[in-house]
């Protein structure tokens, strides 16, 4: 099992950034470390994905704004979160699991969230 604590959201302006960070614990060799978001009265989608070897996906939103990064010595992932929209607002989730997916039922482990709030 993976414990996962998320930190970093907050309230921020439109066009502005935010870095959430993600700290693993546990059974973490070779875990794939991802980002999902969920706003009020939507599913939860894909944000983005890194591997322990550093291979990346993101969500199409995501365009060039969004950068992931994991640093394996910290058992840390960032999110970094730049030029944010007010559709970015939603609670941001960090992710555990075994397979390299978009798909929120890939991951078995989820964090408690971290709220972040886009102001225009």
């Amino acid at each position: 099992q993976v414990q996962l604590v998320e930190s970093g959201g907050g309230l921020v302006q439109a066009g502005g950034s935010l870095r959430l960070s993600c700290v693993v614990s546990g059974r973490t060799n070779s875990i794939i470390i991802g980002w999902f978001r969920q706003a009020p009265g939507k599913d939860r989608e894909f944000v983005a994905v890194v591997t322990s070897g550093g291979s990346t996906n993101y969500a199409r939103f995501v365009k060039g704004r969004f950068t992931i990064s994991r640093e394996n010595a910290k058992n840390t992932v960032y999110l970094q979160m730049n030029s944010l929209q007010s559709e970015d607002t939603a609670v941001y989730y960090c992710v555990a699991g075994r397979i390299f997916s978009t798909s929120p039922g890939a991951y078995d482990d989820w964090g408690q969230g971290t709220q972040v709030t886009v102001s225009s």
